[in-house]
This record gives C-alpha cells, structure tokens and sequence, in this order.
C-alpha cells in the first residue's frame, strides 16, 4: 500500500468521525473534519488544496465553535437558566450517549431540567428551561451540519477545480 493512499484513508476516517463529532458531543466535530481535510491537502503536497481554501476551511472550523458556544448559552439565556441548568445539560449530554439516539435527544433536556430543579426552581419553569437550553443545543447542531457540508463543499471544490 503507498503511504498517500493510507494518508488519504486516515484524512477520510477523521473527517467521517467529525462529521459523526457534529451529532456526538463527546467527538471534537468540526475540528476533526479540519483535521482530517489538512491531512488529506498535505498527503497531496497541496496541489489540489492549497493555502486560500484552507484557511477558509480553517475559519469555518473556528465559526462552528462560536456557534456551538452561542446557540447553546443564547438558547438557555433566553429562558434564565442558572449555572446549574447548563452544567445538567452538559452533564445529561454526555449520559444521553448511553441510551442510543433518544439519550442523545433527551439527555440534555433532562439534564438542564434537573439542573433548574437542583436550582430551586419550579417544576413549570424548570421545564422552560430544560427545553430552551435543548433548543439551544439543537439549533447549534443543525448550524454545524450546515458547516461540515459546506467546508466538505468547499474542500470538493478545491480538490477538483
């Protein structure tokens, strides 16, 4: 096998585990995708990728950052949630990934939820809470989805241009 070849398949299975790190919260998303895009422009001496396209790249990554911090604390913000509701939900994130896709889904609700109650608050406004961090998280999610596609749109673009 020629060692591009295995360059090449590494840059590929980073950026699959990114793309899967956008859904997972316990996987740097974007970044890996970067990663794996860097690897992939390296392995080809950046003749197809070159510098301008990857420092694009390279500001997507670091946009889906922002974004990931921004959705998550305007969505919780909104609807007052304490310290506590945003260490619940990250909390609940990460043992949502123990109960498949419906942890994943519940798991930051329920933890926010809980983090409000923990706070002192009411059931009522515990829930506002919960789901407004979840929507939050949510929005983020779909914003980095956008992203990934467009810097794996990007990259194609590069790469075969």
């Amino acid at each position: 096998m020629d060692i591009n070849t295995l360059y090449y398949a590494v840059a590929a299975l980073l950026i699959a585990v990114g793309i899967a790190g956008v859904i997972l919260p316990v996987l740097p998303g974007l970044p890996l995708v970067f990663v794996g895009m860097l690897l992939a422009a390296w392995a080809g001496d950046f003749q197809q990728v070159g510098w301008v396209s990857l420092t694009a790249l390279g500001l997507l990554t670091l946009l889906s950052v922002v974004v990931d911090f921004l959705a998550t604390a305007v969505g919780a913000q909104r609807v007052g949630a304490s310290r506590k509701a945003l260490l619940g939900a990250v909390i609940g994130t990460f043992a949502g990934l123990f109960f498949g896709p419906v942890g994943l889904f519940a798991g930051p609700f329920v933890g926010a939820l809980l983090g409000e109650l923990w706070h002192g608050r009411e059931l009522g406004q515990a829930t506002r809470v919960g789901f407004g961090t979840w929507l939050g998280i949510a929005l983020g999610v779909v914003l980095k989805l956008g992203l990934a596609f467009a810097m794996i749109g990007l990259f194609a673009f590069a790469w075969f241009l």
